[in-house]
Order: structure tokens, then C-alpha cells, then sequence
């Protein structure tokens, strides 16, 4: 053969090769191998040469893409079809499955709720809104965020009466077909400076110097952003409740305070721009209602139709300390979804514990390294919290410090940690909770564990002495059950204010919630911190608020004639308290079933409260009954009404016959002398918005010590907007004082399950 010819065949040989490697590579897919780490074999110092060396023995390409060795072993790599026959019988071989394709989200909550799957069938919630404004009292917002894309709006509503305010940092061009409005309002707040809001550093506009007005708003209504996250976390598409919703912003708290007078002065502007839906996520007042000038002008917005919606506050798990408990608002307590950031702390005697965090830099070796409990170096003698100044420079250089979780934030003690010379941290909650929900974004390796972590690595550190841990991380995980759970830091009921109106009225997402954020300020709030992003993961009632505000847009959207009253029943009375197992959902700081004193009616669904059946609807006149029976003064009847109202003398007012949708009893404890006996009833009146049915009532109580009973126990509906009323009596047994129970009152009719939680409470 001529050497040319031989050339032409080694070309043809190789092109066939190189065909068919590509062919293969096209064949192969993707799998996950768990490996029995015990069964390593003695020739191997580490598990990564043995996985390297499985893989040689069944595929000419060591293509390993990552390993594993924290709480899985093994590691995922690209298989054909026979290699993967190959690889299940090596040595040390658990198992080998394709890994399976996870759609990403990023706040996570659309999905969670329900919103995603009901698309394609629920057209109002496809539109999200297209006409419904939104106005959100907070910090401000960010103009430059992509959440605030008006792509495919039309134009503003011509009954928009609002403008856009201009000011540092803030021109005409910020507002747009989504962004309709912005204002600001500084008096109060300026006048408590010793110079004026620029010589404080703030922008003298609706720019949001402080991050959460722009949060809150963007969870309400944010457009959809796709590929976003918090460095990595979280990926996915980032979109508000009510992605077509418009939005006007009030800035009335600034980076130190919110004063009542210039949220007021908001509220009023509220009222006249003509927003649908109010959004505000501040603590309130725990006085009564004649000294609380917000509950008066939310009366009012709520008198006009406008949706108001407030947060219940962050200050569980003591009870009775739920802010904003006006019957007229609907009050937000938090709950968890099913998303997790897992961190891993591996100890030197070979216990592991799952923690959580958002950790961005540079992980620590896959080694083990001196461990330190802070307690043990601090300047102050004892003091294991790693506040600033607690640990002398170089005290704990080349160490992970265990420091236990109080008043600062995480991330502030990582900054402790780190310029005391310290390579990681062991973030420990030293009291009880069911589960770790509090994340922080930290400067150095972090895990965040429970108190049960905590006591077991403190001992260890104790007992042991050379005590040595590492810290490797997992990344975002979804799916993560058992989910929903009530956060410990959700305030709770009875209310202080009103003991016979439930509160909180419902749960929405409120735990690490990603959405948009303000490029004037840090996502830890740490001035030290340089990072600026577009997206953030915050958690608290002030999360889980705007999630009912922009679901509340949505039903508005598909129900304009609605009252405020009707849109809150439909949320309550189809809410979840129970998971998908039957099984009830939790409250992390007891880890016993969550009452309606922590959850309200439940967890909202709101593609079912898009058509509830029956509604508990309320008027004006109503709540201004509600008023006269609390035996306010004629003046304060008179300011409430604007004087179209008077209490009527000699007119029995009752505050159980308010038509709420939930049932909250207050009754007297145990004493000597006493019957033991309470008799007491609650009127409530069912308006028909959906198919007429004949519905059934059905109680349930976890105590033996009430007893219910509902007259009449059937109610059939003919007609749209026909209104029943029942009557239900409860017969109670005196308890001791602090006791609580609860129980259920449903109604079901043809496909509607219509449900009010009832709370029972011996002072």
C-alpha cells in the first residue's frame, strides 16, 4: 500500500473514532453513585482516589463531576447505558440512579402556594391583575431593579390620581407602566435629626436607602426576573405575587425610624391616589382603637374598598403580642416553604449535624480543624455570644469558633470571628426549636445549628482535647419537609387588644424569601460589608404581609365587586391547616400542632379562595357596631363615621356578633365558689358567591371541657349573594388560667369546604 493511501486509512480510522466517541458521549447520561464509605478498600488514603479508580475500571473518560462526602458518599458523573451495568457491580457500589431535572425557583413562594400549576386554567391569575394598583407604605423603592419591568402593561388606569415625586436619586423617568407612583414624607423624621436627612446620609426622595421597601413591594407585585439569586442561592425566576399588579410606593420610614406622622400622612395619600390593595408591613399600636391613628385611617381605606393588609410582627414565640389586630385589616403571620440552605458540621469524633446558610466565599478544606467554643477565650469570662470586642485579636487564629446565637446577627459575629483570626464558625442556638429557620449571608464558613447540635458539640468540645470539626455546605435544597411550619419568631395571639376577634387572620410565606433589593446598602445591613446586589433573602411577618397584599390583587383582579371583608374570608375560610398526610402543621417553638393563636385560619391557598363558596362578609355599619359595643365614646364613634353615626342608647352591641370568620372565646378560669359553667353565642351571617349548594356544618374541639353547638345545622343556598345567618353556642367548663384549646367549625357543600378556626382561652 502507498504511503498515501496508508495516510487516507489512519484519517478514515480516526474520523470513524472520533465519530463514534461523540456518538457515545451522545448516548451518555447523567448519574448520582452512592458509595458504602466503610467499605473503602485499605490501599486508598482518601475516598476521591478510590471513586477515581472505580470509574477507570468501567469508562476510558474519568469524567467525575463532583463528589460527595458529608452526607452522601459518592459522587455523579456521565454514564452510557452499559457503563452504568459495569459500574453496579464494583466494590463498594450502594446505588446508581439519573438524576433527576429540578425546575428552579427563586422566592419559591408562587409555586409553594399553588399559584403555578393553575396558569394555564385560571386566567385572572395569569393576568395578575393587569388594572389593580398596589401601594406599599415602607422604605422606598429601588428604582433600577428589573422586578420593576413594565413589558407588556398598558397604560396607567386612568382613575390613578398619584404621581411620582422627585428627589436624590430619584427622577420622573424611575416611575413607569409598573412603578404609577412614588411619594415620600420626612417631616417627623427630619425634625428628630440634629441636621437635615442628607447629612444623615439618606436620599431625600422615595429611594430606597434601607433595602425593605423594595423587598416588600417586589414580593407584592414584581415582575418576573429569570436567572436571578443571592450569590448563587435561591436561583431561578424571581417574581411577585402579582406580576401584572401596579404599584405605587409610600417611603415613610426612613434607616432609623418610622414615625406615626409621616405614615399617616401617608395613608391619607393612600386613600386619594386611588390604590386597591394597601400593603404595610410595620409594627402597630397596642393601644385601644380610639388611641391608635392608624387603625382610624385604615378604617377608613377599608371603608373606601381599599384591601388592607399589616403584619403581624415578629416578636413570638410569647404570646399576646400581635401588633395591628383592627378587625377591619387582615393581620399576617409567617410560615415557612419548603426551600433549605443544608451546611454541614462534621465533628472529629464522627458525628455530623445539618445546619443552614448562605456562605459566598471560598469553602473550607475538606479536613478537620481545631475547634473553640468562644465562651472559653472571650475577654469577658463566659460570654460565648461573639459580640464585638469579645474575642482578642488572634485568640482563635486558624479555628472554627463555636459562638451561640443571640441579639447580633450572624453575620456580625462572623466579622468578629474572622478579625479575631478565626476560619469558620459554628453559629448555635442554645434553646429549644423544632427546626433552624433563621439564615444569614456570612463572611466566613457557617453553619447555623439547633440546641441540640449545640449541647452535643459543646460537650464535645469539653471532653475532648484536641476538639476538631469542619464545615461543608449543600447548596439550595427544595422539597424540604415537613412543610409548611409557623417560625418561632411569628407573633401570636390571644389578642391584647380585642380578646374575642382572632388574630393573626392567616400564614403566608415569610422565611427566607428572595426578592429585590436596594443597591444603597449592604445585604447583611452591615456597614462594613461592601457587597451590593439586586436580589435579597430576608424572613419575617414584614415577607409574609406583601404575599397576601399581591394575592389579594389577584382576587380583586377576578372578583372587582368584592369587599375588603369578602376577599379576607375567602383567603381564611380556604386556608390549610393540615399537611397533604393529614398530619397538622407545626409550630417550631413547642413542636406541637400550631393553634389558630399562631396560624390564624391556616396557611393560604389562594387558588382555592378564588372561589370560596360562602363568604363572611362585613360593612362599614358593622364595624362600627363593633365599636359601640366596646363602649367607645360618642367622640370617638364621631371620628370613626366622620359623624354619619351614632351609637344608639339602650341598643344591645355585641363584639361576638361582628361577622368575622373566625371564632376566638375568652373565657373565665376556674374559681372557687363558681358553677364552672359559661354559656356564650356568636352570630355570624354566610353570603352565597359561588354555586348555590346546600351546605352542612360540621364541628370538631380538642377539648372536652366546650361544647358547640350550631343552629341551624343546614343552610341552602339558592341564589347568588343570598345570606344566611347561625347562631353557635358554646358551653364551657372553667379551667385553669392560661389554658388554650381549639377547634373547627366547617361547612361543606358540593365541591366548597368553607372553614373557621375556633380559639378558646381561660383568662
Amino acid at each position: 500500500m502507498k504511503p498515501k493511501h496508508v495516510a487516507q486509512l489512519i484519517a478514515i480510522l480516526m474520523l470513524v473514532f472520533c465519530y463514534s466517541y461523540v456518538a457515545a458521549e451522545h448516548q451518555k447520561k447523567t448519574y448520582i453513585v452512592h458509595m458504602d464509605k466503610s467499605l473503602m478498600p485499605l490501599p486508598f488514603s482518601n475516598h476521591l482516589k478510590w471513586y477515581e479508580t472505580t470509574m477507570k475500571s468501567v469508562s476510558m473518560a474519568n469524567n467525575i463531576l463532583y463528589t460527595y462526602d458529608t452526607v452522601i458518599h459518592g459522587f455523579s458523573t456521565r454514564l452510557t447505558v452499559e457503563e452504568v451495568k459495569l459500574l453496579k457491580q464494583q466494590h463498594g457500589i450502594l446505588s446508581v440512579h439519573e438524576e433527576k431535572i429540578y425546575e428552579l425557583h427563586t422566592t419559591r413562594s408562587p409555586e409553594f402556594v399553588g399559584l403555578e400549576r393553575n396558569n394555564m386554567v385560571l386566567p385572572e391569575f395569569s393576568s395578575g391583575g393587569n388594572d389593580v394598583i398596589v401601594g406599599v407604605v415602607d422604605t422606598g423603592i429601588w428604582p433600577g431593579t428589573k422586578s420593576l419591568d413594565d413589558t407588556g402593561l398598558g397604560p396607567i388606569p386612568r382613575r390613578w390620581k398619584g404621581t411620582c415625586e422627585t428627589g436624590k436619586g430619584f427622577s420622573k423617568s424611575s416611575c413607569n407602566r409598573k412603578l404609577i407612583g412614588a411619594r415620600y414624607f420626612f417631616k417627623r423624621y427630619e425634625a428628630s435629626l440634629n441636621g437635615s436627612i442628607e447629612q444623615n446620609g439618606e436620599s431625600k426622595s422615595p429611594l430606597d436607602d434601607a433595602g425593605h421597601g423594595t423587598h416588600t413591594a417586589t414580593t407584592a407585585v414584581g415582575s418576573p426576573v429569570t436567572n436571578a439569586s443571592l450569590f448563587g442561592y435561591a436561583r431561578g425566576i424571581a417574581r411577585g405575587m402579582a406580576p401584572k399588579a401596579r404599584l405605587a410606593v409610600y417611603k415613610a420610614c426612613w434607616l432609623t425610624d418610622c414615625f406615626e406622622t409621616d405614615i399617616l400622612a401617608a395613608l391619607e395619600k393612600v386613600i386619594t391616589d386611588g390604590v386597591d390593595v394597601l400593603s404595610v408591613s410595620l409594627g402597630g399600636s397596642l393601644a385601644g382603637y380610639d388611641q391608635d391613628s392608624v387603625a382610624l385611617v385604615t378604617f377608613v381605606a377599608v371603608s373606601q374598598g381599599i384591601f388592607v393588609a399589616f403584619s403581624a410582627g415578629n416578636e413570638g414565640p410569647t404570646p399576646k403580642n400581635i401588633k395591628n389586630v383592627a378587625p377591619w385589616i387582615t393581620t399576617v403571620g409567617a410560615g415557612t416553604v419548603d426551600r433549605d440552605f443544608p451546611a454541614y458540621v462534621t465533628l472529629g469524633n464522627g458525628k455530623t449535624f445539618k445546619g443552614i446558610s448562605l456562605f459566598t466565599g471560598n469553602p473550607l478544606p475538606n479536613s478537620f480543624m481545631p475547634l473553640v467554643f468562644a465562651g472559653n477565650v472571650s475577654n469577658n469570662t463566659g460570654s460565648s455570644g461573639c459580640y464585638p470586642g469579645s474575642l482578642p485579636p488572634g485568640s482563635v487564629a486558624g479555628k472554627i469558633v463555636m459562638c451561640e446565637v443571640n441579639a447580633y446577627s450572624g453575620a456580625q459575629k462572623g466579622m468578629v470571628v474572622k478579625a479575631a483570626g478565626g476560619v469558620g464558625m459554628i453559629l448555635a442556638n442554645p434553646v429549644y426549636s423544632l427546626k433552624e429557620v433563621e439564615v444569614d449571608l456570612h463572611f466566613l464558613p457557617t453553619a447555623s445549628v439547633d440546641k441540640k447540635a449545640h449541647d452535643v458539640i459543646k460537650s464535645y468540645i469539653a471532653s475532648d482535647h484536641n476538639p476538631k470539626a469542619k464545615i461543608t455546605f449543600g447548596g439550595t435544597k427544595l422539597g424540604v419537609q415537613p412543610s409548611p411550619l409557623v417560625p418561632k419568631f411569628s407573633s401570636r395571639g390571644p389578642n391584647p387588644i380585642t380578646p374575642k376577634i382572632l388574630k393573626p387572620d392567616i400564614l403566608a410565606p415569610g422565611v427566607t424569601i428572595l426578592a429585590g433589593w436596594t443597591g444603597k446598602r449592604s445585604p447583611t445591613q452591615l456597614k462594613d460589608d461592601p457587597r451590593r446586589v439586586e436580589f435579597n433573602i430576608e424572613s419575617g411577618t414584614s415577607m409574609a404581609c406583601p404575599h397576601i397584599s399581591g394575592l389579594a390583587a389577584l382576587v380583586k383582579a377576578a372578583h372587582p365587586k368584592w369587599s375588603p371583608a369578602a376577599i379576607r374570608s375567602a383567603f381564611m375560610t380556604t386556608a390549610y391547616y393540615t399537611h397533604k398526610n393529614g398530619k397538622e402543621i407545626l409550630d417550631v417553638a413547642t413542636g406541637k400542632p400550631a393553634t389558630p393563636f399562631e396560624q390564624g385560619a391556616g396557611y393560604v391557598d389562594p387558588v382555592s379562595a378564588l372561589d370560596p363558596g360562602l363568604v363572611y362578609d362585613a360593612s362599614t355599619i358593622d364595624y362600627l357596631n363593633f365599636l359601640c359595643a366596646l363602649n367607645y365614646s360618642s367622640t370617638t364613634i364621631k371620628i370613626y363615621s366622620g359623624g354619619e353615626f351614632a351609637c344608639i342608647k339602650g341598643k344591645k352591641y355585641r363584639v361576638e356578633d361582628l361577622n368575622y370568620p373566625s371564632f376566638a372565646v375568652p373565657l373565665p378560669k376556674a374559681s372557687n365558689g363558681s358553677s364552672g359553667q359559661t354559656i356564650v353565642k356568636y352570630t355570624r351571617t354566610l353570603t352565597n358567591v359561588g354555586t348555590p349548594e346546600t351546605y352542612r356544618v360540621v364541628v370538631s374541639s380538642k377539648t372536652v371541657a366546650v361544647k358547640i353547638k350550631v343552629e341551624p345545622e343546614v343552610l341552602k343556598f339558592v341564589k347568588k349573594n343570598e345570606k344566611k345567618v347561625y347562631t353557635v353556642t358554646f358551653t364551657a367548663t372553667s379551667l385553669p388560667s392560661g389554658s388554650i384549646s381549639y377547634g373547627r367549625l366547617v361547612w361543606t357543600g358540593g365541591k366548597y369546604t368553607v372553614s373557621s378556626p375556633i380559639a378558646f382561652s381561660w383568662e
